[in-house]
């Protein structure tokens, strides 16, 4: 593939699989299982299959802020899903996810085990089963929570899928797709401090599933976690959404639900799968032999 030569796109789109970049070898244009394999099962109601990307903490997160206010029944078995190694294409995965990505949510409590898939669907789904929790009650705070709930949804794959591809992750670094998506970022920052001027979070003055959506995401960006980009992008500008990075970073759910299915790091922060509370303190990685690990 070379840059410098003009690209007319033909009639007709054919595959190349050396176009992918770095993710070549997991990206393709069919969806469905690429082999068989049963996925795991544990103890508890709750199964999750999931990787600790932005979009993997911010249900770990929620299952976490769950347990904190007591709702037992929000125990969870927390699987490591290694999306380099194209396992969510196992059989078993895509049966939970027919789309191939994580994070992937099976309910066994009752009769019938229920799917869950797209992290937005499992905030919310969650939120229902244990009595609107992170939800506001109120009509308008309620409709503020699910706008903005909605609204990174909908941003984050100018985030993830375009500034973060072609600054990061692309073969070569085209100036205008940088520059198309770093303008997108910028004002989407720009949108989320403005907000944040107005308020503690972002659906008010409470805390919802709201914040938990975007917070691994443009929290982790504007503290230069996420595509190394901090400088690039001056995040220093944005001062109240590194208010309210930094007043959620604080939550110890929202710290215990980081390290969930995380493979890079310290190793002290990494817990690559989550079976009990316990496990925070007895099973991270600098706590593992190497036969020890999962």
């Amino acid at each position: 593939m070379n840059m410098n030569v003009p690209y007319t796109p033909p009639s007709v789109w054919s595959w190349n699989k050396d176009s992918g970049g770095r993710f070549a070898n997991i990206n393709r244009p069919i969806a469905g299982a690429t082999h068989d394999k049963d996925l795991p099962v544990g103890r508890h109601p709750l199964q999750l299959y999931s990787l600790a990307t932005p979009n993997g903490v911010k249900v770990t997160v929620m299952l976490e802020e769950l347990l904190a206010l007591g709702h037992q029944g929000a125990e969870y078995d927390a699987w490591l899903i290694r999306i380099n190694e194209g396992q969510q294409f196992g059989s078993g995965f895509v049966a939970v996810n027919p789309n191939s990505k994580i994070p992937a949510l099976l309910d066994r409590s009752g009769t019938t085990p229920v799917r869950v898939f797209e992290s937005g669907a499992i905030l919310l789904y969650l939120a229902g089963k244990f009595g609107g929790a992170f939800i506001p009650a109120d009509g308008a705070a309620r409709a503020e929570c699910l706008s903005w709930l909605f609204w990174q949804m909908g941003a984050a794959p100018y985030l993830g899928g375009g500034f973060g591809h072609f600054y990061a992750y692309a073969p070569s670094k085209i100036e205008y797709a940088i520059d198309r998506f770093a303008m997108e970022t910028k004002r989407q920052l720009d949108v989320l401090d403005r907000r944040l001027a107005e308020s503690p979070y972002l659906a008010g003055d409470e805390y919802t599933i709201a914040d938990m959506a975007v917070w691994p995401w443009y929290g982790t960006l504007v503290k230069g976690q996420l595509y190394e980009a901090g400088e690039f992008l001056q995040v220093q500008e944005y001062k109240n959404v590194l208010r309210w990075t930094d007043q959620v970073a604080k939550r110890p759910a929202v710290q215990r639900g980081r390290m969930v299915n995380r493979t890079w790091g310290q190793p002290a922060s990494q817990l690559h799968e989550r079976h009990e509370a316990s496990d925070f303190d007895t099973q991270t990685q600098d706590k593992l032999t190497p036969q020890d690990a999962p």
